[in-house]
């Protein structure tokens, strides 16, 4: 850990910056030392993608001065920022889905032949393969993205920000779409380039990375600076302390609710990615029934499948004993089935359109007569949702690309709790969102259960899954390996069905 008496590498004095409405950043410090990793911590919209964003030269201070090497600098824009050994791992994946993973590592600086304008191909290959090994990822360089996870594609985006060879690393939740492994080994490499004299801020919500890896942590709070703690004083409560200004209950709340069980049943549905693997399970009304499992194990995919992606799935679904048709995502929403998705920028929102519109998005005909959309009964139903999900935003007009990723995820769930869910799907619900927006998503799921609806919650966090459950359902290669009761969810047993192996204490799924 580096003395208080080295000169830092970076240091941010006084930043501040405002958006319409909105002040994000009001004279926040940052200090960083070289060869040191500080975690910065604090709520959704508390400011600090903003101030990473400054530092990456993706938007640019109203106030306050960058000082790196003991210099002031100006940073213009990311090319400035590369050029000052910076470097930026998003949340949100800034990667293209139709090149190869070589061609990602390598977007913009590819190497040419010679003096000419051609792309060496075996020299960026070749060139790539050395961050695939260290960061673990056993995939070939050619292959295409689109043929990857979301949590190999987070390793394609740690791989090009290593090819910077960059002396300040920003990591903007490294780990939300990673498996245990694959953070294991992403921990192990942070404390690797530590040693290799890089200097690491390392933004995490899920608080026990920072005590396995910060030397120190840093806390904002509504755009300002709210505390700091070294490294002998780094744990769980004292950071959630820094962050929300109060303590955080145990997140399981016992159910309220009568259970009708079997209320509603999955027979046989296949997904394009496990056609030969058909899903069958019964999920309880009133209930908060998980699905675990290793990244690639098929949740995501049957969710998608129940939700009507995949077009006709093949099976049959049942609710109180109706069968219910679902040959596309409309008949789905016809039926009060609904998917808050794991890429909810990608699949969950458009992003160029404002809170308003979003929310209301699936439910034109209910605000429109004639064919023509009300903007008073739009306005309305957005207002009501956005007060009773405490989305912080300027108002319902805010393009909801300008709004914190825990903030969207709320905008997400606005839309479909405005038409009275029947079947409610999360997948990563809390993925990248900080400990207080996860409490509040926590609870509203358990009030969906409480008011009759069926909610399935996909989570890899295993935290998660222990916590919020009623029963838990594991998958292994796109089948339903067991269902635990909530007396017998252990980790020990999830991930013994999450390898496919059995457990004495697992039910079958129906």
């Amino acid at each position: 850990m580096p003395t208080e008496s080295e000169n830092p590498i970076l240091e941010m004095r006084g930043i501040g910056k405002r958006f319409p409405g909105v002040v994000a950043l009001d004279g926040v410090d940052l200090t960083v030392h070289r060869a040191e990793v500080v975690g910065l911590i604090g709520e959704n919209g508390a400011g600090k993608s903003t101030l990473m964003k400054i530092l990456g030269g993706i938007c640019q201070p109203d106030a306050g001065e960058i000082r790196i090497d003991n210099r002031p600098v100006r940073i213009h824009d990311v090319a400035d920022a590369i050029r000052h050994g910076v470097a930026f791992i998003h949340q949100e994946l800034n990667v293209l889905d139709n090149i190869d993973v070589a061609g990602n590592v390598f977007l913009g600086r590819e190497p040419r032949h010679g003096v000419s304008w051609l792309i060496d191909r075996r020299r960026i290959h070749e060139q790539t393969e050395p961050y695939l090994k260290r960061l673990g990822l056993n995939v070939s360089s050619r292959t295409p993205l689109s043929r990857l996870s979301m949590a190999q594609q987070q390793l394609v985006e740690i791989a090009k920000a290593l090819s910077l060879d960059a002396r300040i690393l920003i990591m903007d939740e490294p780990t939300s779409s990673l498996t245990i492994a694959e953070t294991e080994r992403l921990l192990e490499l942070v404390l690797e380039l530590q040693k290799q004299a890089v200097s690491i801020v390392y933004i995490s919500h899920r608080l026990a990375e920072l005590d396995h890896v910060a030397d120190r942590v840093v806390a904002l709070r509504d755009g300002r600076n709210a505390g700091e703690l070294a490294h002998d004083g780094i744990n769980h409560d004292r950071m959630v302390r820094m962050m929300v200004g109060r303590d955080i209950r145990s997140f399981y709340v016992e159910p309220t609710a009568t259970r009708t069980a079997a209320y509603f049943r999955v027979r046989d549905i296949r997904s394009r990615a496990y056609p030969d693997s058909p899903v069958s399970f019964d999920a309880a009304r009133g209930e908060i029934l998980g699905f675990a499992g290793l990244v690639g194990a098929g949740r995501s995919e049957m969710a998608e499948a129940i939700f009507g992606v995949d077009g006709d799935c093949n099976g049959e679904i049942f609710l109180s004993d109706q069968k219910l048709p679902v040959r596309s995502v409309g008949d789905a929403i016809t039926q009060g089935i609904y998917l808050v998705p794991e890429d909810r920028r990608g699949a969950g929102l458009v992003t160029e359109m404002s809170v308003r519109e979003n929310i209301t998005l699936p439910s034109l005909p209910q605000h429109s007569v004639s064919g023509l959309v009300r903007l008073a009964r739009e306005t309305e139903t957005a207002e009501r949702q956005r007060e009773t999900l405490g989305i912080k935003a300027p108002s319902v007009e805010t393009l909801v690309a300008n709004l914190s990723g825990g903030n969207q995820q709320k905008v997400v769930l606005g839309k479909w709790l405005a038409l009275a869910p029947k079947i409610m799907i999360f997948d990563e619900p809390t993925r990248g969102i900080d400990v207080g927006a996860k409490a509040e998503i926590y609870r509203l799921m358990r009030d969906l259960a409480a008011a009759g609806a069926v909610v399935l919650m996909i989570s890899s966090d295993m935290e998660e899954i222990l916590h919020v459950s009623d029963r838990v359902a594991v998958m292994h290669e796109g089948r339903i390996t067991g269902v635990l009761e909530r007396a017998d969810c252990t980790e020990e047993n999830i991930m013994q069905l999450a390898v496919g192996r059995p457990v004495a204490e697992a039910r079958p799924p129906c």
